[in-house]
């Protein structure tokens, strides 16, 4: 970890993490409804949810019951939020907060990482407008965003020794970001536990293959305030009207299809080219002399691919489940890419300069999708 001490860079500074995260909702300004594809369904049901009482014919058509599950994140924040600004605003600014949130995340795991925000980390951000979040999985998007911030404060804590507030935080956040969405909270799990493990095999004297299987244990036992949502799941699975079918497995061309699509937008040729980018500053990671992959981080990503591997495209009837993860798995290991010691300022600011050219910017097509100045 870089010291404290050294001078901030630009792209550094708690300013541009500010500034990056209001230019990542500039897109979804003008746009009344977000254009995401799946969103007017989900207004429908908001709106049916909200004015069932003031429209008793309704209940002809459709029938409404609450129950604890994992996907309830903008169904809950929308009760309130639609009595102050309406359904579509409330909505809107909701959704506005999704890409910000993952800025910040990325920057801020990046910043506990490494130390100070490594230039690379800038590349990761055009995901916050990843092919998942476009497809309109709202409820899941909200909990990662969520989860990549809940996994920085968790580095931090870590960070700062502050173990017992750790644990008294993140077992009732874990149950909150279970709530918002269930994919939330097991990526969360992942990347804590990933991460602990690597703390605790640093902590250690001993070195060699037992270590790692102490540390996996040590790490499983410091998760433990993650668990919670486990309950939560068991009885959301074990009630009444449940189903969804499992499958899908190891669908080896949709995932290799989900690899180059994590930022699909309109135009093929400029979205392939776009996420070869990516491609490439992992590349250099491996054969580059100026920079190196962080272990914590590096480990993290590999977990994600692993869990990527093993994960149907159809989890409980929900499909799409593998390519949600993709983009978030590229972004962990985008940010897990840093420059070595020897590489000079110059160096760095040309690679901070590329990254945020590369972000996405704003304006909207006169057909209303979403463009960004990438293109």
């Amino acid at each position: 970890m870089q010291g404290d001490l050294e001078k901030l860079h630009w792209w550094q500074t708690r300013t541009f993490v500010a500034l990056m995260a209001l230019v990542a909702i500039i897109p979804l300004l003008r746009p009344e409804i977000p254009p995401l594809v799946d969103l007017p369904g989900h207004m429908g049901r908001y709106r049916v949810q909200l004015s069932r009482d003031a429209y008793p014919w309704l209940s002809d058509w459709y029938n409404f019951n609450w129950q604890l599950i994992g996907n309830l994140g903008i169904d809950i924040l929308i009760i309130p939020l639609a009595k102050l600004f309406g359904l579509e605003l409330a909505v809107k600014l909701i959704i506005m907060t999704i890409p910000a949130l993952t800025v910040t995340g990325f920057l801020w795991i990046a910043r506990e990482v490494h130390g100070r925000i490594p230039p690379t980390a800038l590349f990761a951000l055009p995901l916050a407008y990843s092919y998942a979040f476009q497809f309109g999985f709202v409820n899941f998007a909200l909990s990662m965003a969520l989860a990549l911030n809940a996994f920085a404060l968790w580095l931090r804590l870590a960070r700062t020794g502050h173990f017992r507030l750790r644990a008294a935080i993140f077992v009732p956040l874990s149950c909150l970001i279970w709530v918002c969405h269930t994919f939330g909270w097991g990526v969360l799990g992942v990347l804590a536990c990933s991460a602990e493990m690597v703390r605790q095999h640093d902590a250690r004297t001993d070195r060699g293959p037992m270590s790692w299987i102490k540390a996996w244990v040590r790490a499983g036992l410091g998760c433990i305030p993650l668990a919670l949502p486990i309950i939560l799941m068991v009885v959301w699975r074990s009630g009444e009207h449940v189903g969804g079918e499992t499958g899908d497995w190891f669908n080896w061309r949709a995932k290799i299809g989900w690899l180059t699509m994590a930022l699909r937008d309109r135009w093929m040729a400029f979205d392939i080219a776009s996420i070869a980018v990516l491609y490439l500053i992992l590349f250099r990671g491996f054969r580059d002399p100026n920079v190196e992959y962080s272990r914590n981080l590096g480990l993290s990503a590999l977990f994600l691919l692993v869990v990527f591997i093993v994960l149907p495209r159809i989890v409980f009837g929900s499909a799409y489940a593998d390519m949600r993860l993709a983009p978030f798995m590229l972004g962990i290991a985008i940010i897990a890419v840093r420059p070595k010691k020897g590489l000079s300022i110059r160096g760095s600011a040309t690679l901070a300069a590329a990254g945020l050219a590369f972000f996405p910017g704003a304006d909207r097509g006169g057909n209303g999708q979403l463009l960004d100045i990438r293109r």
